[in-house]
């Protein structure tokens, strides 16, 4: 199951020849997966108030072409793996107005225990969401095969 953001290049997100600065991807890898997770029926708020966190421990990016002031963005979030102590997931951002893929990346978090910062197995009530979200992501690429 992807889940498809729209974004909008703001002129802050943009450096003096109106080209968006790099780092700003990862920001919005972050907002594609506070959106998957709340499509599932996960808020990031809820998880905080039961003593997790979702840190990241990796994150690649691949720079393929500029965005730019003004254009529209889409961002597909994809889950890759998971695990009761670990998520990883994909990401795709196109310009929507001609659907060329200008980044790809991939981030990896681990669930941590709020109170001692060490990592932790999620519990059955986040993970079984994430579970049945993965099977669903899995029957669309073999669906797609």
């Amino acid at each position: 199951m992807s889940v498809k953001t729209f974004l909008r290049v703001h002129f802050y997100n943009t450096d003096e020849m109106g080209v968006v600065h790099h780092a700003n991807y990862i920001r919005w890898f972050e907002t594609g997966r506070v959106e998957y997770l709340r499509s599932i029926g996960i808020t990031l708020t809820e998880m905080m108030e039961d003593g997790f966190l979702f840190p990241i421990t990796e994150v690649r990016v691949k720079y393929l072409h500029s965005a730019k002031f003004d254009d529209e963005l889409e961002l597909e979030t994809t889950a890759r793996e998971l695990t009761k102590a670990k998520m990883e997931f994909d990401y795709k951002i196109r310009r929507a107005s001609d659907g060329k893929i200008l980044v790809k990346g991939f981030s990896q978090n681990v669930f941590t225990n709020a109170k001692t910062g060490k990592i932790t197995r999620l519990p059955e009530k986040y993970f079984s969401k994430l579970e049945e979200a993965m099977k669903k992501e899995l029957e669309e690429q073999n669906a797609d095969s």
